[in-house]
């Protein structure tokens, strides 16, 4: 490419072809949904792993322990995020996120060689954190560099399209752990699964990860990093540039408040917040509540598409807000029809107490309560792959621009750790820690709705402030901010 700016094309996306562009996408898209893959197979067995890596008598305490473990590896994200960013930003894109992707692999294998709590005792639930921990740093790394790499190879007037395939690999990426599971119970019993059998899912990721590692070695580095890189204007100190400049900085506190922090708890309740609920406090048997998941996953796929080109010719915020408005209008009915559906109704629910707290038991193992049973007796599977679609229909809304979004509001130079650190506080803490909190507020207040309130709130707040201060991306040139800056 040549270091003339007289002769860089405007969009040097445009002369790429379309044949490259899907390798690039496929290419990012495969070692991305295994890292999720590797990160939400922990969540997806929460409710087998929890009693066998806490002290046994109470399991509802263990579960809340066990979510609250989920949960570190969201909080630790955004430090991810500053570290690999800066990599990124650095050394480049396509470094950054080979990193993530081995220290990812090889933190979810050891879950699948770890003692459990009656073996190794107090170590066991340490040990898991430590895991965790690894996991949420890896992934800080890899979301950012895996939607910037697509981002900077695409034409500005379809980034929008391009990289609502990058956001379908979190939803897919559940949706692969989901069904591993589903088919691994399917092949044993489920003593063996209780037992051993969850071990497997987490024991794949070596070979997962190995493919993956094979297809982005081959890769080369995204073009305007190269270009950045190769006339001197990439930054010697991103970590410093992004949070010095008080433009740069007044963008990354409206992308958090006014985007990431709403869709991040849109995304996690419409999926594990409702994998959960039905599980625990709607006692839905946990193959069956799996089902449901990965069947509306399945059906609203395409949706990630159709608002990802839409949001090119519409604009990103327009639609981004409408998904966080339509929530926090439908979540209650949502939720309520859920509880109608599922076949127990709210009484009987509520009658079930919890021995330490008074509140309803949200173990769904053990149900010792006067007038409910460990499952529900005749949950109504198609309105609830229904109620849960519509659920995930608000998180193609808010999800899918999001990236394009990112991408066009920080520079070139600063641009993966700017992207990923209010990505990663949206989505690792306003939205990670949002089963745990949920979950915590239904067994503390005994109301099964408290749980929505915390999304209701972020969503509600997001939308406000987005709606008031969030810029319009679309349309923007990305490589013209290159030109501009050398010229």
């Amino acid at each position: 490419m040549a270091e003339n700016p007289a002769t860089i094309p405007s969009d040097p996306g445009e002369n790429i072809s379309k044949s490259k562009i899907w390798q690039v996408i496929g290419a990012s898209s495969a070692g991305t949904v295994i890292e999720w893959y590797d990160f939400y197979i922990f969540g997806s067995l929460a409710a087998v792993i929890s009693p066998l890596f806490y002290p046994k008598g109470n399991d509802t305490l263990a579960l809340i322990a066990y979510l609250s473990t989920f949960a570190v590896g969201f909080i630790v994200r955004p430090f991810g995020a500053l570290f690999f960013g800066r990599i990124g930003d650095l050394v480049g894109r396509k470094y950054a996120f080979l990193i993530t992707l081995l220290l990812m692999g090889g933190s979810t294998a050891a879950v699948g060689f770890l003692p459990t709590y009656e073996t190794i005792g107090i170590i066991a639930p340490i040990a898991l954190i430590l895991i965790r921990v690894l996991q949420g740093l890896a992934l800080g790394g890899e979301y950012g560099g895996a939607a910037i790499y697509v981002a900077e190879h695409v034409p500005d007037r379809s980034r929008g399209f391009y990289t609502s395939f990058i956001q379908i690999t979190a939803s897919f990426g559940l949706l692969v752990s989901l069904a591993v599971i589903l088919l691994i119970q399917r092949t044993m019993t489920a003593e063996d699964f209780s037992s051993w059998g969850w071990r497997i899912p987490f024991l794949l990721s070596i070979i997962l990860v190995g493919m993956s590692l094979y297809i982005r070695l081959r890769m080369k580095e995204s073009p305007i990093f190269e270009h950045i890189k190769s006339t001197g204007m990439a930054s010697a100190k991103p970590i410093v540039d992004a949070f010095t400049d008080p433009v740069n900085r007044k963008r990354l506190l409206i992308s958090l408040f006014g985007a990431t922090a709403g869709q991040g708890v849109v995304w996690y309740t419409g999926q594990f917040y409702a994998l959960f609920y039905m599980q625990t406090i709607l006692k839905i048997e946990r193959q069956t509540a799996a089902s449901i998941i990965a069947f509306a996953i399945i059906l609203a796929l395409p949706l990630f598409v159709a608002f990802g080109a839409l949001s090119d010719r519409v604009g990103r915020r327009r639609i981004m807000m409408a998904g966080c408005l339509l929530a926090v209008l439908a979540y209650y009915p949502i939720y309520q029809g859920m509880v109608h559906y599922a076949g127990n109704d709210v009484a009987a629910i509520e009658s079930t107490s919890d021995a330490v707290t008074g509140k309803p038991k949200l173990s769904p193992v053990t149900s010792e309560g006067k007038a409910i049973t460990t499952t529900a007796p005749n949950p109504n599977v198609p309105m609830l792959t229904l109620l849960v679609f519509l659920q995930i229909v608000f998180v193609t809304m808010v999800y899918a621009p999001i990236a394009a979004y990112l991408v066009e509001a920080f520079p070139a130079k600063v641009r993966y750790t700017s992207l990923s650190l209010p990505y990663h506080i949206g989505n690792g803490v306003f939205g990670g820690l949002l089963p745990t909190i949920g979950l915590i507020a239904c067994a503390w207040t005994g109301n099964i709705y408290a749980g929505l309130w915390y999304p209701m709130i972020v969503a509600s707040l997001t939308f406000v402030i987005g709606s008031l201060y969030l810029p319009e991306t679309h349309g923007h040139k990305i490589w013209a901010e290159v030109n501009d800056q050398q010229s």
